[in-house]
């Protein structure tokens, strides 16, 4: 109406409209507020230091030999994302070393065909005395997802764990179950990262868990 009133372009008359409406939407949303907060050179918002300043800082720690290492800081966010026998399965880990692991496959002349009845089965619940002992796969997959554990195709060097576990309820099940069975041997180990974990946030001898405890130490 305005425009054949006025003899204005109507399309002139809809992208002014639209650019209203999209700066007034833009005001009630507070983009407008937020874009005038982020740096035109670094792309950062303000109170937030740059990305690449940040990096620069951290490049200027690492050459001050003076400066004191702390531990790595993702340390303080992996502790709130284990569960108590995830903690326990660490220890055992960090004490005992790596612990045996089997996957029961069916048997099929070279392997062709072959389907896994039961993957990686251990006694590290039972080892680590976990509460849970049927969540074990759920955490393992989380200590993996963490960086702290990898399930590795090498096998211990030691047969007689081997032997132990092969002779367990629940492998002597999936054999039974897969017919004519083979067991895959593999091992469960902490990674450097998960190692270095352990050692910095985990008491590893009953000694220092009971000076933490406020406990005198047994014997």
């Amino acid at each position: 109406m305005r425009a054949a009133l006025s003899g204005e372009s109507p399309a002139e008359l809809l992208e002014q409209a639209g650019t209203g409406l999209r700066e007034q939407a833009r005001r009630v949303l507070g983009v407008t507020e937020i874009e005038e907060r982020v740096d035109k050179t670094t792309g950062a918002v303000d109170g937030t230091g740059s990305l690449r300043d940040r990096g620069t800082e951290l490049l200027e720690r690492s050459a001050d030999v003076a400066a004191e290492d702390d531990a790595h800081p993702s340390y303080d966010r992996i502790l709130t994302q284990l569960a108590p026998d995830e903690a326990r399965v660490l220890r055992l880990l960090a004490t005992e070393g790596a612990q045996p692991a089997v996957d029961v496959r069916t048997w099929r002349p070279l392997d062709v065909g072959s389907q896994i009845v039961a993957p990686g089965l251990t006694m590290i619940s039972a080892h680590a005395g976990c509460r849970h002992a049927e969540r074990l796969p759920a955490y393992l997959n989380n200590l993996f997802r963490l960086g702290l554990v990898w399930f590795s195709r090498e096998p211990l060097e030691d047969p007689a764990a081997y032997q132990v576990l092969e002779a367990q309820p629940d492998v002597l099940g999936a054999v039974r179950r897969a017919g004519r069975a083979r067991t895959v041997r593999r091992s469960i180990r902490l990674t450097p990262f998960g190692l270095d974990f352990c050692e910095t946030c985990l008491p590893l001898t009953t000694a220092e868990f009971d000076v933490l405890q406020g406990e005198e130490p047994a014997g």
